[in-house]
């Protein structure tokens, strides 16, 4: 199942090409309002997920990077042992392979993460995040429904 690959460049392309044009049009910490409860704020994350490790002093860029690097291996090596008819599994870790793809550029060229895409309500705000981001949460999400799906049985295909 190597050829979902082409969803994984598609998400790491897309995302590069959006962190670009906010690190190009925007200066740091600069809000845009699109919607009453949706932004662009420009942002620089150290860490990961919730910021998870942000001020911890420059190791985790590198437990990052390594994690993401041994991540990304399992999840080829995981596609190339999936069958023909595992195509939703496959989308999935695909999607989850692209997303840890374009966080993985960031860290190595930058030492972070650009994120962007701020949810809001009043004075709450989701963590923000990007297009790498929302890949990896679809394909978790995707395995998620994949594991309590029911199976069809091989005996009844007899």
């Amino acid at each position: 199942m190597l050829n979902w690959l082409w969803l994984s460049a598609l998400v790491v392309v897309l995302d590069q090409l959006t962190k670009q044009l906010v690190d190009r049009s925007m200066e740091l910490y600069e809000s845009v309002g699109l919607l009453p409860f949706f932004q662009l704020t420009y942002l620089r994350n150290q860490g990961a997920a919730f910021s998870f490790l942000s001020q911890a002093g420059g190791w985790q860029r590198w437990f990052f990077i390594g994690l993401a690097v041994i991540a990304s291996g399992a999840i080829c090596y995981w596609l190339s042992r999936l069958g023909k008819g595992q195509r939703w599994e496959a989308a999935a870790w695909a999607l989850v392979l692209g997303g840890a793809l374009g966080n993985l550029i960031d860290r190595i060229i930058y030492g972070y993460v650009i994120d962007f895409l701020d949810v809001f309500y009043g004075e709450w705000h989701w963590p923000a995040f990007n297009v790498a981001d929302s890949a990896i949460t679809i394909g978790v999400a995707m395995l998620l429904i994949d594991s309590v799906r029911p199976r069809q049985s091989t005996a009844s295909l007899v």
